[in-house]
Order: structure tokens, then C-alpha cells, then sequence
């Protein structure tokens, strides 16, 4: 039995569609909406239709921009040599808020993942065989995600791009800052004791 009217109903199915959004979480974005007038209903609406229209791939390093080239790909300031690749756009935001690195990305737009059907095809990896290739790279740092599927992805890029010669690294990873010893798993420590530095 259905207790909304159908409109509100496939509101409701829409926004429950989203990454991390239940029923209830649904439900609660659908009555906001509602409760906007009309003025800003209409801001959100073209704002999402805006977004799908105008959004695209940098050609460069497949992140999302405007049209054209990114603004991270066009800087003179940024160091050409040093590709990072990320599995997600959101991961290269958390690496450039670190203000830590200066090089470039390549964006993959996933990780290799069977259980999902998601294949070396699906990703944005020939863009990143092709970069290389052209020359001018010495380094493509791995920076997917410390799972599975992040692992497995690092490994066969690594296996792919052996034949450039190219350095090619993987981001440490540890104990984090505030963590204890005891909680650590094992597979942490491990990476802790490898990724070790002298101080």
C-alpha cells in the first residue's frame, strides 16, 4: 500500500537510488525538497542539469572538469614527471588537501573488482599506458585504497607499466596518528614495519 502520492513516491525512489542513502534518509530528502519553493526547487533541479551537462573528463587525466583541460593538468607549476594515480576524484581531493604533493593525477574511475564485474577494460587505464608512454614520466605513484580490490589494481598496474621503465611506487601505510600498537591488525603492522623511515 502506498501512503505518498506517486510523484512523492518516485522522489523518494530516486534519492534512495544514491551511495549511502536508505529509506528513511530517502524519505527525509524528499520532504525537504518539497518544502523549498519554488525559486529554489528550480535552482536544485538545473543545478543537477547543469552539472550533467557541463561536467566532463579531462583529456589529460580523465578527472572531472568544466570543458577542456583541468586546472591541475594546465598549471605550469605542477610537476609533469610525477603521476599519482587515484581510483576515485574524491580520493585526488583528500591527497591535495594534504598540500603535500605537486606532481599530476591519473583518475581511474574505479578499482578492478570481479565481484562487482568491473575489469582492467572498465577503467581509465589505457589513457594511463598512453600517457606514459609518450614520455617525460619517471614515477607513477600508486595511491588506491589499501583493500582488495585497491591492491590487486596497484599490482596489475605496476605489471603493466614494468615495460616503460618508470619508478613505480605505492603510498606507505601504517599505524595512524593517535592509533595504538594493540589494535592494529597484523596486515598494518606489516605495512608499518615496510614503509619505515629514518628520522
Amino acid at each position: 500500500m502506498e501512503y505518498f502520492p506517486a510523484a512523492l513516491e518516485a522522489l523518494v525512489e530516486q534519492f534512495a537510488r544514491l551511495p549511502g542513502i536508505g529509506s528513511k534518509s530517502a524519505q527525509r530528502l524528499a520532504f525537504h525538497v518539497l518544502s523549498l519553493d519554488d525559486d529554489e526547487a528550480r535552482r536544485f533541479a538545473d543545478a543537477i542539469v547543469t552539472a550533467k551537462k557541463t561536467v566532463t573528463l579531462c583529456p589529460e587525466c580523465r578527472n572531472l572538469t568544466d570543458g577542456g583541460v583541468c586546472p591541475i593538468c594546465a598549471s605550469p607549476k605542477r610537476d609533469e614527471s610525477v603521476i599519482c594515480v587515484v581510483a576515485d576524484p574524491r580520493d585526488m581531493v583528500a591527497i591535495e588537501r594534504a598540500r603535500e604533493f605537486n606532481g599530476r593525477y591519473h583518475v581511474l574511475h574505479g578499482v578492478i573488482s570481479p565481484m562487482n564485474h568491473v575489469g582492467p577494460d572498465d577503467l581509465e587505464i589505457k589513457s594511463l599506458l598512453a600517457r606514459v608512454a609518450r614520455g617525460g614520466v619517471s614515477e607513477v605513484i600508486m595511491a588506491t585504497n589499501p583493500d582488495t580490490e585497491g591492491e590487486a589494481t596497484a599490482m596489475y598496474l605496476a605489471r603493466m607499466l614494468r615495460p616503460f621503465d618508470v619508478r613505480v611506487t605505492r603510498l606507505a601505510y601504517g599505524i595512524p596518528v593517535g592509533g595504538h600498537l594493540e589494535f592494529a591488525d597484523d596486515a598494518t603492522l606489516m605495512r608499518a614495519l615496510e614503509g619505515r623511515r629514518e628520522i
